[in-house]
């Protein structure tokens, strides 16, 4: 598809709101793992799929010339999806804090060069040979990297019944927003980009949303029960026993590791066995001595 040569002021509006929500969306998970100093449920590899996207995402909208909020948006969704990854390894997999900046920051790094060098072969290949299949290309790969992302989700919901664990639900519904947005930008554009709208369109958080409601709503006498117990779900041993039944999917050994020591109930210290006391050596009877004849 040909670059844009104009831009209407209704695109720039709405890329800039999309744009916005997706420079936004990652606070409240990257502030929630901060907070609860777990990242429990969020699949490192979604983190890492998205991310890397970003670079043929980036690159693509910048070769179209897309409205400029939209040619910022897939930096800004690069950055914290990469430092979403990086509280994974720190809180999940114990990396040390030195190790994951350095690794983040060498990735950022690459990223910056492949996406600069992806953004001078689409132009030269389109403006010099007319070559429109590299443009096709760059951006089937992002859509490619962005949906790799949502793969892990599905086994998380089905591990979990359908609840949705260490997400924040912020963070979906900004997300949504953003591409709910970014995707009307497109559409008011003088020529719509199918192919980056299909990236948009993709988003599937809704399907988490209604997973999650589902689950609420198989679990409301249980957790009337836990309440009236004065007792969190995960703590409820009833509440534990029904939402352990569900499908053993896990990742990485550590994280299962720490999401057992998050959903189990605590259980009392158990006395040491008292020692075996010494074997008291039998009394010595002294036999009497015998009267005296007189």
């Amino acid at each position: 598809m040909a670059p844009q040569t104009s831009i209407p002021a209704a695109a720039n509006v709405l890329g800039t709101i999309g744009t916005v929500c997706w420079s936004i969306q990652l606070l409240p998970q990257i502030y929630r793992s901060y907070r609860t100093k777990s990242t429990v449920g969020v699949p490192p590899l979604m983190m890492l799929f998205w991310s890397i996207s970003g670079v043929p995402f980036g690159a693509y909208a910048i070769a179209q010339n897309f409205n400029i909020p939209i040619q910022i948006q897939p930096q800004c969704f690069c950055l914290f999806c990469l430092v979403n990854w990086g509280q994974c390894k720190y809180y999940s997999s114990k990396w040390k804090a030195r190790h994951v900046i350095m690794i983040c920051t060498a990735i950022l790094v690459v990223d910056a060069g492949l996406q600069g060098l992806l953004v001078w072969l689409l132009r030269k290949g389109y403006h010099k040979k007319h070559l429109e299949w590299p443009m096709t290309l760059v951006g089937s790969l992002a859509f490619v990297l962005l949906i790799s992302g949502y793969i892990p989700i599905p086994f998380e919901l089905v591990k979990r019944r359908g609840r949705v664990v260490g997400i924040d639900l912020w963070f979906l519904t900004i997300d949504w927003l953003g591409a709910f947005f970014s995707l009307m930008s497109l559409v008011v554009q003088n020529t719509f980009d199918p192919l980056f709208g299909t990236l948009y369109a993709a988003c599937i958080e809704m399907s988490m949303f209604i997973s999650h409601g589902i689950w609420l709503l198989r679990t409301r006498r249980l957790r009337k029960k836990c309440k009236e117990a004065g007792l969190e779900f995960d703590l409820h041993p009833e509440a534990v026993q029904w939402q352990s039944s569900g499908f053993k999917v896990s990742w990485s050994r550590t994280s299962s590791t720490q999401e057992s020591d998050h959903t189990s109930h605590q259980v009392g210290d158990v006395a040491p066995d008292a020692p075996a006391r010494e074997k008291e050596s039998p009394a010595t009877i002294v036999p009497e001595r015998p009267d005296e004849v007189v």
